[in-house]
């Protein structure tokens, strides 16, 4: 990685030793899923363990050689719930336990489908009002949504693809290995990627869509990137995109950060959006750093 700028502090290391992960997010957005794909990469895997008892079990695994990857599914029906996990986390820092909260979402329309086809009750809604149980549990939990280490917007994912997601963001390399990257090209006319920590708005670039002989072609085939490319404005366009990485990633290292989603828009995400991306995941490896490519839309008309 480049050297940092003057006076910026030394990237942060975690810890190494026990890694504690929380699993949260919004009923019906995966979190039992995400939990069997931890539990098949090795992690012993805890349902609902109230937040107030986090901090025993992390003593017990220290003090007794247990488990060294533990991931705990946690919701917000507990009246305490925050204070708790609050406290429970401040602990786990005291002791410099390694700690990541992944966090999973997915739009009202589809929660309500969800809720729906499997007949299951929302745990928040009163009379059975499913709209209303998941407007509350959005407000109750935006905190802690703030607070996580990966979000993931389960809206338009499969299970398999959830677990690819999860499988790909937590054995591609441990925490102390750094940044993990995901790229992710999307088209707006489909809705921008809920989970995105950065939002690259690509729709100035000449378009290959008018085209006839490009219209039909993906942005991963040669001649639509010998289009986009071979104007000028794209090599000033990366060329700053990279300054700015040069300079953000140290400081995302430093203060801890793990996952960077990086998301990369055109009109319909088939054509630009793809190219760029493809650009910025050769840029994330030349850094060294282990990043994953979703070319969401590429296939959407």
């Amino acid at each position: 990685m480049t050297a940092q700028p003057a006076g910026r502090e030394q990237p942060r290391r975690l810890p190494t030793g026990p890694q504690f992960t929380l699993i949260t997010g919004l009923s019906g957005a995966g979190r039992s899923e995400a939990a069997k794909c931890l539990e098949d990469l090795g992690f012993f895997v805890v349902d609902n363990l109230p937040p107030a008892l986090i901090p025993k079990m992390a003593e017990l695994v220290e003090t007794t050689g247990g488990p060294q990857r533990v991931a705990i599914v946690a919701d917000a029906r507990g009246g305490k719930f925050f204070d708790d996990l609050a406290n429970a986390l401040e602990a786990l820092r005291e002791r410099r336990i390694a700690t990541r909260i992944l966090f999973l979402e997915a739009s009202d329309e589809v929660l309500v489908s969800r809720f729906a086809e499997t007949r299951r009750k929302h745990p928040l809604a009163p009379q059975d009002r499913r709209e209303e149980g998941i407007r509350r549990e959005r407000a109750i939990m935006e905190a802690l949504r703030g607070e996580a280490d990966l979000v993931i917007d389960t809206t338009e994912l499969t299970p398999h693809d959830l677990r690819e997601r999860v499988r790909e963001a937590f054995s591609v390399a441990p925490p102390e290995a750094g940044l993990q990257v995901a790229v992710v090209s999307f088209g707006y006319k489909f809705g921008v990627p809920r989970d995105a920590d950065m939002v690259l708005d690509v729709r100035f670039l000449p378009n290959p869509y008018w085209l006839d002989w490009l219209r039909p072609l993906p942005g991963t085939e040669a001649p639509v990137q010998r289009f986009v490319t071979g104007h000028p404005e794209y090599a000033e366009f990366m060329s700053r995109l990279r300054s700015l990485f040069d300079y953000v990633l140290p400081g995302f290292v430093a203060e801890g950060k793990s996952y960077l989603t990086v998301a990369v828009g055109c009109t319909g995400g088939r054509h630009r959006s793809v190219v760029v991306a493809e650009d910025l995941v050769a840029y994330f490896r030349e850094k060294a750093l282990p990043v994953t490519r979703d070319h969401r839309d590429v296939e959407r008309e």
